[in-house]
């Protein structure tokens, strides 16, 4: 019966009724009474029949809904000879379920995304040749050639002399790691350097990577899905509906005002509101760059009391950048960087690449290298604009040309050298660190203002970097070197204190997010693991976007609230008044109608929610938000 959930059913269901009722209206003013009536039965028929499945579904579920008092209203109506009222709560009814639908049209996609990111065949070394297999044909023992770019598809170990794999979406290390002959590779990381052999220590099922996605997939299971805000009132209202007919009919011994008690009380208040005040909000978090896939994570973001950030990526921007320049031999920083940067365009590595995006971003002018050979992971030699240029690391270039040297341990935890030789003498130092995000540390204030109890930091990194990352940003706590089981048992651990939001981008923040209640991924230049997982995903990249995709997100679920209460209110007294006779079941139906109306007007309010407290600097945010997200309605 899964069928009965889908968008193009709900649709359906909505113009049969529309459709049928309107048919009805048009053969009532022609003087065709029972061919009316008829036609009102026949287009309520279906969605009646709908309901009752759903109910039942519901039901077994051990859930109890608010569809029930629309069902009694649609029966009743039928059975007494109400067709145009129980026409009329048909259309209001599938009219509810449609905008819902719609609203959770925006829940996650599935995670096929996730295993696409490791390739499908790897190339295995036999019989002194290649051959290209799939990934359940390697073996512990097959040897395989993992080239530049390539992601590894199985734990392995290094089978040449060096390997330098980029492992931050594992690991959450910004920088590249250099493993020797005989280190362990894990899967999922991706070659930053030449080409070089791999030892299968593992089958692909059981590695690292796959492990991972089924620790998303477990995560994501085990969280209890988001009842419907409207779901909350249900008991109670149904009880007080039942009563209140049972009553008009017991003392009066008239069916017909029980069925208008059952008209006037059909909950589209609720069933309708919320889904508007929650769809609209989710399209006014979209024009600031956040999407929040569906109306429950929106509901819930709005009640978030513990937030818990990853680093590498999130807290800081995931990319090394220049720190500074130290400059010798009457060179100044500028033309140590060009040279720098000129060479490294021949090199491939994260450091290079960001050397090259720093020399851009200062206008200097790039030649084109020659005579270029690199050491992977060690350095690169060349010719610059006839200057002898060599870049690397400090014994690298101290190797070649002499020159002072630093002790590392005066470095800033988490930083990198990069020394610069020119025609022979020893020029410069780059220091390059992956710096935190701007702003970060006005954010946190303004999310403790807007009700975050907790903000703790949980990252793959060192401890030692982490600490230094985080002086004087205010956290509770902070927990450094976690694998993606344990920033999971984090998460689930600080449920204790109320929902938790975890923020990440990587591979390995992915089991977390999908186990938080919810889940924030930066979906710019985040893992497509990680987006996947994530309820939300911050699309232009900026963590100060979390400020008003919680504000927005309260401000929502209060409007939506606000509809819930004067439309319940305003039901109960139609409901009254149809026990004392004032309102047949079809007056009951349109006064219905007009709360409908009202309260839905009340819920579009949700789409000029502005986040007050980001009035300055965000108020360039939709001109800078991505082009598809101009006019997004989720």
């Amino acid at each position: 019966m899964e069928f009965l959930n889908t968008d193009r059913l709900k649709t359906g269901l909505l113009l049969v009724a529309l459709v049928g009722l309107v048919a009805g209206l048009v053969l009532q003013v022609s003087g065709w009474t029972d061919a009316a009536r008829i036609t009102w039965f026949v287009a309520v028929a279906p969605v009646l029949a709908a309901l009752l499945v759903e109910i039942l579904r519901s039901l077994w579920r051990g859930e109890v809904g608010l569809d029930i008092v629309a069902a009694l209203s649609m029966s009743a109506a039928l059975a007494f000879g109400e067709t145009l009222a129980a026409a009329v709560v048909a259309v209001m009814y599938s009219g509810g379920t449609f905008l819902e639908s719609f609203a959770e049209g925006r829940a996650r996609r599935e995670m096929h995304d996730l295993l696409s990111h490791v390739p499908r065949t790897a190339s295995r070394h036999r019989n002194g040749g290649l051959e290209d297999i799939s990934l359940d044909e390697i073996v512990p023992g097959d040897l395989l050639l993992i080239r530049q770019g390539d992601v590894v598809p199985v734990d392995g170990t290094v089978a040449s002399d060096t390997a330098h794999l980029d492992t931050s979406a594992l690991t959450g290390e910004s920088l590249p790691a250099r493993l020797a002959r005989g280190d362990d590779a894990m899967s999922g990381s991706t070659n930053a350097g030449e080409a070089f052999n791999l030892t299968a220590t593992h089958l692909a099922k059981e590695s690292t990577y796959a492990g991972i996605v089924r620790l998303v997939e477990e995560a994501q299971r085990s969280k209890a899905p988001m009842s419907r805000l409207a779901d909350r009132w249900s008991l109670g209202f149904l009880v007080v509906t039942v009563a209140i007919a049972s009553a008009a009919w017991w003392f009066t011994g008239d069916p017909i005002r029980a069925v208008a008690v059952l008209v006037v009380a059909t909950p589209c208040p609720l069933i309708l509101a919320v889904p508007v005040a929650l769809v609209a909000g989710l399209s006014r978090a979209a024009h600031f760059g956040v999407l929040i896939k569906g109306a429950g994570p929106l509901e819930t973001m709005a009640r978030i009391r513990t937030l818990i950030l990853d680093k590498t990526g999130t807290l800081t921007d995931g990319r090394p950048q220049i720190v500074s320049i130290d400059s010798h031999a009457g060179m100044n920083e500028d033309d140590i960087l060009q040279l720098a940067a000129t060479l490294e365009q021949a090199s491939k590595h994260p450091v290079a690449q960001a050397l090259v995006a720093a020399a851009k971003l200062r206008n200097l002018p790039l030649s084109v290298p020659s005579e270029v050979i690199e050491v992977p992971g060690d350095g690169v030699v060349g010719r610059v604009d006839g200057h002898a240029v060599i870049v690397g690391g400090e014994d690298f270039v101290a190797n070649r040309v002499g020159g002072p040297t630093v002790e590392t341990s005066d470095l800033a935890a988490g930083s990198v050298l990069v020394a610069v030789a020119v025609d022979g003498q020893f020029a410069g130092r780059l220091v390059m660190a992956d710096p935190l995000r701007e702003g970060v540390g006005g954010m946190l204030e303004l999310l403790r203002g807007q009700g975050i109890g907790r903000i703790l930091l949980a990252t793959g990194d060192r401890a030692q970097v982490a600490k230094r990352v985080t002086d004087g940003l205010g956290f509770d706590g902070l927990r450094s070197s976690l694998t993606p089981d344990q920033k999971v048992l984090l998460v689930l651990t600080e449920r204790k204190n109320g929902p938790v939001m975890m923020v990440g981008d990587g591979v390995n923040d992915a089991p977390a997010l999908a186990a938080a209640d919810v889940g924030v991924a930066m979906g710019a230049r985040g893992a497509a693991a990680s987006a996947e997982a994530a309820d939300v995903v911050l699309l232009v990249d900026r963590l100060d976007r979390l400020g008003p995709g919680i504000e927005i997100a309260r401000a929502s679920r209060r409007i939506a609230v606000e509809s819930v209460v004067v439309g319940i209110g305003l039901s109960v007294i139609g409901m009254v008044a149809a026990a004392f006779g004032y309102l047949t079941p079809v007056q009951g139906a349109l006064i219905q109608e007009v709360i409908d109306v009202a309260v839905i007007l009340n819920a579009l309010r949700a789409l000029r929610i502005k986040p007050h407290e980001f009035a300055g600097p965000l108020a360039l945010a939709e001109t800078s938000a991505p082009a598809a997200l101009k006019g997004a309605s989720p």
